[in-house]
């Protein structure tokens, strides 16, 4: 039988929250902790620095466990042609709203190396979670050396028993209705997503490691329902976004509010699939497009555009990343959110 993901990593609670890049810092991912969750930090788009930072004040304020998040993907050489095209591309929007062209790449998604390992290894930490596939072998025996548990998302029963064969202590089975980055490494094609209900179901015969549930829970019914299935707690992002230790731009928690605009799958803002709110950068360029730059670098052209339109208080240009489901958005502490998922 499963053990449930408070005895695998020593929180009280069933319930992980996810790592949301540019929305959150250490001060959600404590307050889910202090609650008795797993607060997450979202590390792919900080320096070695600044993750050093944010485990300092995490361990400031509690002294419950942490999950650091980081991505792995390629790095694929800049394609200055393909950026050239990419801007051309956008050079209306940049007319209409009056915005400079990116003088830098400030703001990319970097995947886990050594030099991440060094400056972490002193702090030992506790959980360790990936996007998009896993580290080499030679860094997955580093991290697992420190007593650190690892947990990667799968999208398919392929990226499942892949994730366990090479490492993974725990599988998130990211379903297609989750917010955010699609955790999609051995395919491109969409259509192999697949609702968390048949992921779950699909992913508790063909591997042996725990299983988390993530996409489209909104409601402690929902939670249970997944456990009942053979998951072993849940993993939730959408449902924070609205807490008041989050920090969702303004133009983001309208869209969020606004509970009659739909989400939508597209790469027109990193030029990899990510579920977001339907906005108007999306439906003019096609939500999936062949022109994008690869990711991380279609996020280059698309920085200033955001902006601009939001210093405006437009949403036109901004990855409004959501899930399918917002029933648990509420402007309400992440305690208080916990309490309402749980009791």
């Amino acid at each position: 039988m499963t053990l449930p993901i408070h005895q695998l990593l020593g929180t009280k609670l069933n319930i992980i929250q996810a790592p949301m890049a540019g929305v959150q810092n250490w001060e959600l991912a404590v307050a889910v902790s202090n609650a008795g969750g797993l607060g997450s930090i979202p590390c792919g788009m900080l320096t070695t620095e600044q993750v050093v930072a944010e485990i300092e004040l995490f361990s400031a304020h509690s002294d419950k466990p942490y999950n650091l998040n980081f991505f792995c993907h390629e790095m694929e050489p800049i394609d200055q042609k393909s950026l050239a095209h990419w801007q051309l591309l956008l050079k209306n929007y940049y007319n209409d709203l009056g915005a400079e062209k990116p003088k830098s790449f400030r703001g990319l998604r970097y995947p886990f190396d050594a030099e991440m390992a060094d400056r972490i290894e002193p702090f030992k930490p506790p959980i360790i979670s990936f996007h998009f596939g896993l580290p080499s072998p030679e860094l997955i025996e580093r991290i697992k050396s420190w007593g650190t548990v690892i947990l990667s998302s799968a999208t398919t029963i392929e990226e499942g028993i892949w994730l366990e064969k090479h490492g993974a202590d725990i599988i998130i089975a990211q379903g297609v209705e989750a917010g955010g980055h699609r955790a999609m490494f051995l395919t491109t094609d969409i259509k192999s997503q697949m609702p968390v209900v048949e992921l779950v179901n699909a992913l508790k015969s063909h591997v042996s490691v725990p299983i988390v549930a993530a996409g489209g829970i909104g409601s402690k019914q929902d939670i249970r329902k997944l456990v009942e299935l053979g998951s072993c707690g849940v993993q939730l992002g959408t449902a924070f976004l609205l807490c008041d230790e989050a920090k969702t731009s303004e133009v983001h928690k309208a869209a969020i509010k606004s509970h009659n605009q739909i989400t939508a799958i597209t790469n027109v803002f990193t030029g990899r699939p990510a579920r977001g709110i339907q906005n108007k950068v999306m439906t003019d360029l096609g939500y999936m497009t062949d022109e994008a730059p690869k990711f991380p670098y279609a996020s280059i052209a698309m920085a200033p555009l955001r902006a601009e339109a939001e210093s405006q208080f437009s949403g036109d240009f901004t990855p409004l990343w959501a899930g399918t489901n917002r029933r648990a958005c509420e402007e309400i502490s992440a305690s208080d959110l916990l309490k309402a998922l749980t009791s």
